[in-house]
């Protein structure tokens, strides 16, 4: 959790009222597309012809008045003469009189057409068209800005809650930071990456101007923005280092301090090294922009994690909850629950680490409200996201297609489906009988199922208002919720649910009930934006520095020591987990998405790996790399959400070595057992 007391003064909203804006705007001009066509239809049902009547008729300039006979005479009379020598060697015939009269017909008819198109367009063109096409060809221009817009938001975005998560001490790191030399250590590094980020990206400007290609102006603007952005973080940064926190212990281990370093600075200082030694030190910079390729999907990722902070400030997870109470569930049962649920928000936050950030804190404290231990419920919280990546409409699915011709999103969703039931089963076994550790005495059936019906009553408002805003972009917009239209169908979603809840909770009848301390609609949105900025900031940063890392990958041809292609499929597997695990543990989904797209998967293809097999393994393999020591990153989101107490709390629990290092182990292996299910079962079906 944030520690910095930036968040908690008064200026909170310097910085996330622009990310909200920002996040808004994206919103709109994703949705203002649905609109144009939705009133380019309408102007062509009010008005036939309407496409015509977009821009104002240009009168003809043929004359409708021409003497035909007067014409074919002229065209007669200038043809060349019969016994012009010249003309017989060009291959020059004499004209036909009725041919030249039926082309000049023809033409005066021409003539007489647009004439009467364009009489008939101006008489069309009434008041009424002029008004509505002057809104149309707004929302045709809003559309043109938006997509053109894109990379300058996302930048502005990045640094914005990247200067907000360096102030806050919001960055994930391997441990939180705890003394003073924690802090030194920290903020020292951080500032020496920065200046190295903003470094690359200058000699990155002045290398793109020296060359000799154009730079366009809007390539410029973006490098400016790239350089003021670093700068900024560079100087907040360089402000925490000498501005310390008075909440810091005395002392501190040398050892300890580097795991409290960010693992965006970690990157960035590996690649920025590597660039530099081989004389390539714009490097960062170039492989930042990069990100501009997929802008649209970055930005997506920004919605998602917004979206998932809205849904902590609802009753929607407590309501959930609520539903099972009154079996008594043992906590390990309730821990399965809580991740089976929890698939189907993640197939609508993109990744698994989005949804921990998105929606940690709630499934924690819920398991730990009904009685879960510490371990059990941080073990569900990091793989509360696990399971649903494979499910529709899930963003790195589309991603992976969108990068890989060789595979569709329906393929990969069709598989997806077996593959979360069998993860979703084996979490469930290690859980109730390896992880057991409560008696299994469930309340009666008779008491329980009318409990939990009248517990189903409070979720049916919600129910209305999703399915409301999700008809109204059907019916209105012919927009329906699938993976490309779910990034702005969501925020619009729970914004509606937010003001449902303000309307509906306004009288105090929440609070009385002691369902929630809900504080109103503005309150809300700006808690759940204040909670976007800082981890927008950590989890874009760290995603840009991941492709950067993808980069020296891809530049030490490390991949290229490996085999092109491999005589078994069966070895060629092995090694492809292993890969993939490691690249899992190292770096953020979607930049690893794009490293393997680049690298390894031609070679699983050239070994006779199907590709849908292949990317099915590579996302169970992620998924045990985001769970997997030193790095797992996934438990490191969980820790940021939840807070350092609760984790050191759970360490200093006693019991046997695996109920000591429960959160850990059981998650290794759920995930490790589907993964090698995953790899080489289906290789006994169609490998040679």
């Amino acid at each position: 959790m944030p520690q910095g007391g930036f968040r908690r003064s008064g200026l909170e909203w310097f910085s996330s009222l622009p990310a909200c804006l920002l996040l808004l705007a994206v919103v709109l001009f994703s949705t203002s597309s649905d609109i144009h066509n939705q009133m380019l239809r309408a102007g062509e049902q009010l008005w036939s012809g309407y496409y015509k009547l977009r821009m104002d008729p240009v009168q003809p300039e043929c004359d409708l008045d021409r003497d035909i006979e007067a014409e074919v005479a002229r065209e007669l009379a200038e043809q060349a003469p019969a016994d012009d020598p010249m003309a017989a060697l060009l291959g020059a015939h004499e004209k036909d009189p009725r041919e030249v009269r039926l082309a000049i017909e023809r033409s005066v008819a021409d003539c007489r057409a647009a004439h009467a198109s364009y009489e008939d367009l101006q008489d069309k063109l009434t008041p009424g068209v002029k008004a509505y096409r002057a809104v149309e060809l707004f929302v045709a221009d809003l559309i043109a800005f938006g997509l053109t817009a894109q990379r300058y938001v996302l930048v502005i975005l990045v640094m914005l809650c990247a200067v907000t998560a360096t102030l806050t001490r919001h960055h994930i790191a391997m441990r939180a930071m705890e003394t003073r030399l924690d802090y030194t250590v920290s903020y020292t590094l951080q500032t020496i990456a920065n200046a190295m980020l903003l470094g690359s990206s200058v000699i990155f400007r002045q290398s793109s101007l020296a060359s000799s290609t154009t730079v366009s102006g809007e390539e410029l603007l973006l490098h400016n923005f790239w350089i003021v952005g670093f700068a900024c973080l560079t100087l907040a940064s360089l402000y925490r280092l000498f501005r310390v926190s008075d909440n810091l212990a005395p002392g501190g281990n040398l050892n300890q301090a580097f795991l409290s370093v960010p693992l965006y600075t970690v990157m960035c200082l590996i690649s920025g090294t590597y660039f530099a030694l081989i004389g390539h030190s714009s490097g960062i910079g170039i492989y930042l922009g990069k990100m501009m390729e997929l802008a649209d999907m970055f930005l997506n990722v920004g919605l998602y994690v917004w979206v998932g902070m809205m849904l902590k400030q609802t009753r929607l997870a407590t309501l959930v909850f609520n539903i099972f109470r009154p079996w008594r569930m043992p906590p390990e049962m309730l821990a399965v629950v809580a991740v089976l649920v929890a698939a189907v928000p993640t197939a609508y936050t993109g990744a698994s680490g989005i949804f921990v950030i998105a929606a940690g804190a709630v499934i924690y404290s819920e398991l730990r409200a009904a009685g879960a231990r510490r371990h059990l419920a941080l073990a569900a919280t990091a793989m509360s996201g696990s399971l649903g990546v494979v499910l529709r409409p899930c963003l790195l699915v589309v991603v992976i297609a969108y990068l890989n011709r060789e595979v569709t999103t329906d393929e990969l969703f069709g598989w997806g489906i077996w593959v979360f039931v069998l993860t979703a089963t084996l979490f469930a076994m290690v859980a109730l009988t390896v992880n057991r550790q409560s008696q299994f005495d469930l309340a009666p059936a008779a008491d329980a199922f009318p409990a939990s019906i009248q517990a189903l009553r409070p979720l049916i408002p919600y129910v209305i208002v999703i399915a409301a805003v999700v008809l109204f972009y059907r019916l209105a917009l012919d927009v329906k919720m699938d993976e490309f239209s779910a990034p702005r169908l969501l925020p619009v979603i729970m914004l509606a649910i937010l003001v449902y809840e303000h309307i509906s909770l306004k009288n105090g009848r929440g609070r009385a009930s002691g369902e929630i301390n809900h504080q109103g609609l503005e309150r809300s949105v700006r808690g759940a934006t204040n909670d976007t900025t800082a981890e927008i900031g950590a989890l874009l940063l760290l995603l840009g520095l991941s492709v950067s890392i993808g980069g020296v990958i891809e530049r030490s041809h490390i991949m290229e020591t490996f085999p092109q292609a491999f005589d078994s499929p069966w070895s060629a597997m092995l090694l492809m987990v292993v890969i993939l695990v490691i690249l899992g543990m190292i770096m953020d989904a979607f930049g690893a998405v794009i490293l393997v797209t680049a690298t390894v998967a031609t070679i699983a293809y050239s070994s006779g790996i199907h590709p849908v097999h292949f990317w099915m393994v590579t996302l169970v393999a992620f998924e045990l790399g985001y769970l997997s020591p030193p790095v797992a990153l996934n438990h490191l989101l969980t820790r940021q959400v939840v807070g350092e107490a609760e984790v050191l709390a759970a360490q200093q629990e006693g019991g046997t070595f695996y109920q000591r290092h429960e959160r850990i182990i059981m998650p290794l292996i759920a995930m490790g057992i589907s993964l090698i299910l995953v790899a080489f079962v289906p290789l006994l079906f169609y490998a040679n």
